[in-house]
């Protein structure tokens, strides 16, 4: 039987709050750039998650990757330090990075990216409303 990749996806949920603001800038420019987002006291959303795992089964298992486990690594490495945190001051991945939709999407792909094997790939659609998303990385 021949061998084709199969991708996998595990769907999550988290909230959170986060400001965006550039500390390099000035306030007026911040708020010209970033309007309501730049809100001194923060704002929140209802991210929803996306995690696809893509790689070849295994054929002992009939699995690219044990759900269970997937479901372990995303629950212990993105929703317990991110859900109902505000990202700008309780989270140091975003200590110095602003924490947009994109940025936050490429900490969760390299949150998740270490604990999996090498030979799966990746990719993260972190939706920030129902009609803004960022998918990580695109291809």
């Amino acid at each position: 039987m021949e061998k084709h990749k199969l991708a996998i996806t595990r769907k999550e949920h988290f909230n959170a709050a986060h400001r965006l603001h550039n500390k390099n800038w000035s306030d007026e420019k911040n708020k010209e750039v970033f309007g309501k987002c730049n809100n001194p006291n923060y704002h929140g959303h209802n991210y929803e998650l996306e995690v696809t795992i893509i790689g070849y089964m295994n054929e002992d298992t009939g699995y690219v990757i044990d759900t269970k486990i997937l479901s372990t690594i995303i629950k212990e490495k993105v929703l317990e330090p991110l859900d109902h945190k505000n990202l700008n001051v309780e989270v140091s991945h975003f200590e110095n990075v602003n924490p947009t939709v994109e940025n936050i999407a490429i900490v969760i792909y390299n949150l998740i990216k270490n604990e999996i094997s090498k030979d799966l790939d990746l990719k993260i659609k972190l939706y920030e409303t129902p009609r803004n998303f960022v998918e990580y990385p695109f291809r």
